[in-house]
């Protein structure tokens, strides 16, 4: 048998049937409008506004001209939540921030827990003032809301429509649609967490299959970070990895506004660093005034959750997600629900790791095939037809067939060369790599030669291993390689021209480094994914930057020319 509804438990039904004896005969034509009023106000299951028509319909009963919910943080101190009704947008915009309810007679009803009623709000010796723009205000009622047997928050109503004090009737009609209304939040609020795990579990399923899809591993950290500040209705989410030289490296950061800290480095002795780097959460109300935090990126943000990544007994990186500065401190169960998803998150962090070594295992496997076979085979007959036509150029008497001969020996041994090049560029380990960022380009210009079928052509403009720094460095390489593979998987190029220009210069008047792909393909098609371009851009952006594309290298601009170009 389903459960009975709250609303219609003995209990409920007798508490409503009191507040009804207690009203006056002259309200008795308004019981019709009142039933009308709860019943109004049990429709509906989102929360806020659930909210906004209680205010409304207290304003009808009471005949006032505004009507406030001041809803209570969970430790009961003070409101988290300011729902108003009769009140412009302009003149709230004006007013600034809502009440906070640590004094005054908002506060009054927080820690008192009963109702107030005044024929002049500014004559109680509780009262301290309005802010300015607020308008004047003079009578004034308050009732308690509660919600299974705790207070949520206080219902007020204010200024009577002709000027009289709110009397006894209207106390009465207000505990009645008080009580009808703290069955309907409690319903709402029920909704409200089913729809709030819900998400939170989608957003988790979101981020595993972007971690486990095997593509770019930056492109899933910024997974990661976009679900958790959607998900948690913040400013932003980042993704901390620990660095080198210790402490956390920002490597991943998904907002409403550009970021320029990607990259930035929180040093080991920060106690926050400390606290993550050891398994356990931290929550901040306001990171600006907590002596926890030891760096100035704290000022541009409000409330903090910032969680470890962990999985099996071992932090892999922290995730933060700040809301906006004066925003709504996080709740116990926005809390809880972002722990599991940074646990979900590790774990698929984890299981995508170990599925990367087995892939780059295999790779290095088939590149030591290839090596060997190169090697063992197409070299040694290259070799071999070398020695051959050098012998029929000996024995020609014809100038011209010695000539040409000669010439495909010569082409014969630069073709050993580039062979020899392509084999230490299969075995050479990326660890071994050297640091430079010249070299760096020039090896994965190598690399690609091998599926393009022919080495790109390459030009360096200024010092770029001098200028162009590692965070800068790393997010080029990695442009360049989504630039060379989007061209041997899709443009059918028959040429490609690489550039790395360290002298080139933004509008603006900065100093920045320009990677520049050119190819002779078939161009990008209308309609064709563009997956990778986005990549790409976005991947300038976090930096301050931008990528487009223009015509090619082939005849009358045929083909796609990739730029890539960021603040040095």
């Amino acid at each position: 048998m389903p459960e009975p509804d709250p609303k219609d438990s003995p209990e409920a039904v007798q508490r409503t049937a009191g507040r009804l004896r207690e009203l006056s005969a002259e309200l008795t034509a308004r019981v019709p409008q009142l039933l009308e009023a709860t019943r109004s106000v049990g429709t509906g299951l989102e929360l806020h506004a659930t909210l906004e028509r209680i205010c409304e319909t207290a304003a009808e009963l009471a005949h006032a001209r505004y009507a406030a919910i001041g809803v209570v943080d969970e430790p009961g101190e003070s409101l988290r939540d300011f729902i108003t009704h009769g009140v412009p947008e302009e003149t709230a915009r004006a007013i600034g921030h809502p009440p906070d309810g640590h004094t005054g007679l908002l506060g009054a009803l927080i820690q008192e827990g009963v109702s107030i009623r005044l024929e002049d709000l500014e004559a109680d010796p509780r009262f301290v003032g309005f802010p300015p723009g607020h308008p004047r205000m003079r009578t004034f009622l308050g009732v308690p809301i509660r919600v299974q047997g705790r207070i949520f928050g206080n219902l007020y109503v204010m200024e009577k429509e002709d000027g009289e004090a709110f009397g006894h009737d209207e106390l009465h009609l207000l505990r009645v649609l008080a009580t009808e209304a703290g069955i309907a939040i409690g319903h709402a609020r029920t909704y409200d967490a089913a729809r709030q795990r819900e998400r939170w579990i989608d957003g988790s399923v979101a981020v595993t299959t972007a971690l486990l899809s095997g593509g770019d591993a930056d492109e899933a950290l910024a997974v990661v970070a976009e679900q958790a500040r959607r998900l948690a209705d913040a400013e932003a989410g980042i993704v901390l990895l620990p660095a080198e030289e210790g402490g956390l490296e920002i490597v991943a950061v998904a907002g409403n506004k550009p970021s320029a800290s990607l990259g930035v480095i929180i040093p080991p002795h920060s106690p926050v660093v400390a606290a993550l780097l050891r398994g356990e959460e931290v929550f901040l109300d306001d990171p600006a005034t907590d002596p926890r935090m030891i760096t100035r990126l704290s000022d541009q943000f409000g409330p903090h959750m910032l969680l470890p990544l962990r999985s099996g007994g071992r932090v892999l990186g922290a995730l933060a997600i700040p809301r906006a500065r004066g925003g709504r401190p996080f709740t116990e169960t926005e809390r809880t629900l972002a722990v599991h998803f940074a646990a979900q998150a590790a774990l698929a962090l984890k299981l995508a790791e170990a599925q990367r070594d087995r892939e780059r295992l295999a790779v290095y496997e088939d590149r030591d095939r290839i090596a060997r076979d190169l090697h063992d085979l197409v070299i040694q007959r290259l070799f071999a037809t070398g020695i051959m036509l050098e012998g029929a150029q000996r024995r020609s008497g014809v100038p011209a067939v010695r000539e040409g001969v000669g010439r495909a020996v010569d082409e014969l041994d630069v073709t050993i060369q580039e062979i020899r090049t392509a084999i230490f560029a299969l075995q050479q380990d990326a660890a071994e790599a050297p640091s430079g960022l010249r070299t760096r380009v020039l090896r994965e210009i190598n690399m690609a030669a091998v599926p393009l079928g022919f080495k790109p052509t390459h030009r360096f403009f200024g010092p770029v291993d001098l200028l162009v720094g590692e965070l800068v460095g790393k997010n080029l390489i990695a442009a360049l390689r989504e630039a060379l593979s989007n061209t041997f998987r899709h443009a059918r190029a028959s040429r490609v021209d690489v550039a790395v220009d360290a002298t080139a210069v933004l509008p603006d008047g900065r100093d920045a480094v320009r990677l520049s792909v050119a190819d002779d393909g078939v161009g990008i098609p209308d309609g064709g994914r563009r997956s990778g371009l986005r990549n790409l851009a976005r991947r300038a952006e976090t930096l301050g930057g931008a990528s487009w594309f223009e015509p090619g290298a082939g005849e009358d601009g045929g083909g796609t020319t990739v730029i890539w170009q960021v603040p040095l």
